[in-house]
């Protein structure tokens, strides 16, 4: 088995293809204002300026709508923790910090963006929501115990910066509202762009140490959870949302895990040590077994929402 590289010479190899990818990214990435995205001709004072506080009332969003901008809102907003996490991870020399201090502004837009379209347009309770971002932010976001260095982090944002893309696109379709399919689609274009500086990054690492690397992308595709984990009625709302195709298990393997995989040529490289080979094949068992859980949960889901429509015939409430 060849000699594993330390996390400096890891960090200290992958640096030019950092800075390459800084070029890249920078000749791509369009500069946005977040005060762009928001209809500020809809605002108007709360009671402590002279106004008129919340009521549920002044919400155009459905349930689900709100759910999904407020839990995308939230897991914005722990981006202290993020940065602490790459910065630990990476560095902040060099090609390294410079992306480090670009990804954490261009991510600092979203949350912006959301919360003044959210409060101008009286879309959700802003006392409820500030409460929970402050709770959210106190609890901040670890990676799980015995996941961490350079090679699980750039698979891990890789992946977790298409399933955010994926979960804002589908937040922008069901808000029924032009403005805030705009910004979302806007806000899902940068996430697609931090994903593809990734996915460079961790492929380059896949030709360096191939049997590092798929190891890295092992341990986080079979323990893979999305950075909101731990936020107040994360499991009530996550459940909501999967019910209504926010982000759901189909999504996960079909528009994130695969694609990424492919992109790798994961099952098709031919330089993995047997080492390498055993953790592709458990990779590989893994997907297999996600399919199989991804058919009953459709099937499942589809009985769910037919007696929740037959109990709209007969008039009564949904099952949230």
């Amino acid at each position: 088995m060849a000699k594993d590289l330390t996390q400096l010479e890891l960090l200290t190899e992958l640096e030019p293809v950092v800075g390459q990818n800084i070029d890249r990214h920078l000749s791509i990435a369009k500069e946005w204002n977040p005060h762009d995205y928001v209809p500020w001709d809809e605002g108007r004072n709360f009671a402590a300026m002279g106004g008129i506080d919340w009521d549920p009332e002044q919400s155009g969003l459905s349930e689900v709508a709100k759910v999904a901008m407020v839990t995308n809102l939230l897991t914005e907003d722990n981006l202290p923790s993020y940065h602490r996490t790459i910065a630990e991870n990476f560095s902040m020399e060099g090609a390294w910090g410079t992306w480090v201090g670009r990804w954490t502004a261009e991510e600092n837009r979203h949350a912006i963006a959301m919360r003044d379209y959210l409060i101008v347009t009286r879309s959700v309770d802003p006392v409820a929501l500030e409460a929970d971002r402050m709770v959210h932010m106190t609890r901040g976001v670890n990676a799980p115990e015995g996941f961490g260095g350079v090679l699980d982090q750039v698979a891990y944002v890789t992946f977790q910066e298409l399933a955010t893309r994926v979960s804002h696109r589908s937040t922008g379709r069901v808000c029924n509202d032009p403005v805030a399919d705009r910004m979302l689609a806007r806000i899902a274009t940068d996430e697609n762009l931090h994903m593809i500086f990734y996915r460079n990054v961790t492929g380059a690492a896949m030709d360096l140490a191939p049997d590092q690397a798929v190891e890295a992308v092992r341990n986080v595709v079979l323990n893979f959870a999305m950075p909101g984990y731990g936020m107040p009625n994360w499991r009530r709302n996550g459940v909501l949302m999967v019910k209504h195709g926010i982000y759901d298990l189909r999504q996960h393997l079909d528009e994130v895990l695969r694609p990424v995989l492919k992109v790798w040529k994961v099952f098709e490289r031919d330089d993995f040590t047997a080492h390498g080979e055993e953790i592709r094949e458990e990779i590989g068992n893994y997907l297999e077994k996600l399919e199989k859980d991804v058919i009953r949960f459709e099937e499942q889901r589809a009985r769910l929402l037919a007696r929740e429509a037959a109990r709209a015939d007969d008039g009564l409430a949904p099952v949230l």
